[in-house]
């Protein structure tokens, strides 16, 4: 009888060692994708900010931006592969430029996620 009790302790306590355990690692999982996610935001926002700024140097809208982002684009997929399309730097730049003037509210939010 007591070595029946003694087993079922021992079951029970590698239960919730195995409980803590998963837990720790979905936690982990849970933090490592919100700080990806983070650093996708901030990687995205500077790439908008730098084709803006290189393609405007100060002026309103470049007339050779398509041109530049399509190069830029083939540039990009060649050594990164796929994600970095026409169309996707064409968003990119969009997010930059509805969301310039709110750095700080955006740096801060991220921050409070990782």
């Amino acid at each position: 009888m007591e070595k029946k009790i003694k087993k079922q302790n021992t079951k029970i306590e590698m239960t919730k060692l195995f409980i803590e355990v998963r837990d720790l690692i979905l936690s982990a999982r849970k933090a490592v994708v919100q700080t990806v996610d983070a650093l996708q935001v901030i990687t995205n926002f500077e790439i908008g900010r730098r084709i803006v700024e290189y393609e405007q140097k100060g002026k309103q809208r470049a007339e050779y931006g398509e041109i530049l982002i399509k190069s830029l684009s083939n540039k990009l997929t060649k050594e990164f592969g796929n994600g970095f399309s026409k169309r996707n730097l064409e968003y990119i730049r969009k997010f930059y430029l509805v969301y310039q003037d709110r750095t700080v509210r955006i740096a801060q939010t991220l921050s409070a996620q990782s």
